[in-house]
Parts: C-alpha cells; sequence; structure tokens
C-alpha cells in the first residue's frame, strides 16, 4: 500500500505539538524514535553534483528554523554537496557533524544507524527524491513513492516507538512547490 498525504500540516505547529517545552514528557525508555527525512533543497544544475541554488538554500534555512526547537540528535546526509548543504544549517545549529552515507545503497545503513540511537532520539535524514521512500521503508514505515522532480517541499516525520507500529505525518516547511510539483504522482483518468 502506497502512503498519500490527505492533509498537509505546517512542519512547525507539527513539531511544537511533540516537543513541550523543549523536552519530552515521557521517559526517554518509553518515547519513540523520531525520524525527520527530507529531500535536499533545489539544486543549480540537473547534472553532476551541483550546489544548492538561492531557493534550495532559502529551503535549507527554513529547515532549520522549523526544527529550531526540536531535539535533533543524529544527522544523516549523502555523498551529494546537495544534502549536505541542505542539512549543514540544522547540523552547525545543533552543534553536530552530519554523518555521510552512500546515497545507492545506503537505505539500509542509514536505518541501521538510526536504529543505533538511544530510544527518544531524533534523527534528521537529508536523501533524494529516490531514496526518502526507501529509507522511510527501511526503518519500518509504510510505503511511500518516490518524489517528484520539482518536489521539494516535503518532509517526513517517521516515529518509531518501541516495539509499537510506525507512524507518518507527510507534511510540507519552506516555500510551497508549485502547483504542479506533485504532477507525477496524479493518476491519469481511466478511458
Amino acid at each position: 500500500m502506497t502512503f498519500k498525504p490527505k492533509i498537509w500540516y505546517p512542519i512547525a505547529a507539527v513539531l511544537t505539538l511533540l516537543n513541550v517545552a523543549g523536552g519530552w514528557v515521557a521517559p526517554a525508555a518509553a518515547q519513540a524514535t523520531t525520524v525527520i527525512i527530507v529531500r535536499h533543497g533545489e539544486k543549480m544544475s540537473e547534472t553532476g553534483d551541483p550546489d544548492l541554488s538561492p531557493a534550495g538554500v532559502a529551503r535549507a534555512e527554513a529547515l532549520k528554523s522549523a526544527l529550531a526547537a526540536f531535539p535533533v540528535q543524529g544527522v544523516f546526509v549523502t555523498e551529494y554537496k546537495r544534502t549536505q548543504q541542505t542539512a549543514a544549517p540544522t547540523a552547525a545549529g545543533v552543534h553536530l557533524t552530519p554523518v555521510i552515507i552512500p546515497a545507492r545503497g545506503g537505505a539500509k545503513a542509514t536505518a541501521d544507524s538510526i536504529r543505533k540511537m538511544p530510544a527518544g532520539s531524533a534523527a534528521l535524514v537529508a536523501g533524494h527524491s529516490n531514496t526518502v521512500g526507501l529509507i522511510i521503508e527501511a526503518l519500518g514505515g509504510p510505503k511511500v513513492e518516490e518524489l517528484c522532480d520539482q518536489e521539494y517541499a516535503t518532509i517526513f516525520i517517521l516515529e518509531l516507538p518501541a516495539g509499537g507500529t510506525p507512524k507518518l505525518l507527510r507534511l510540507s516547511y519552506g516555500a510551497p512547490d508549485a502547483p504542479a510539483a506533485t504532477a507525477c504522482h496524479q493518476t491519469p483518468p481511466a478511458r
């Protein structure tokens, strides 16, 4: 079954609900691990290993702002500059050095690294349109379609309760995507 969003919530509002006055309410052992998963921000070109465009840099700053009150304790990126630059403001804000995991075949390695974090931890993962869903699945979440080429505002929050069923929220952050950005998800009309 493919996860399709019905409602989009502003990320800051949802994270505020998850984080009470800068600290969690329940003891760490009883808490879920929270994984925030994004695609890298907008890039300068479609070839090679491009830097983020000005819109991508703004999105990276928006991510930092959205996660400002959230206790991120691990940051995971790929070997590509665009994922590193997307996570850099958030990582710097919480004084963390991102862990680089290869994009190709890296979903399992990312999931394994996150599972080694203490219960109640929070991790940020910056991936790619074709790896975000694989990472969610590797963590036990539902199947998620690949993101469309122009889909950058999507952010997923995956709660991994100890011994429970993972819960996934699909939200948005930063500047909204263009209306046609998610056109690749549209089912053509039946003939």
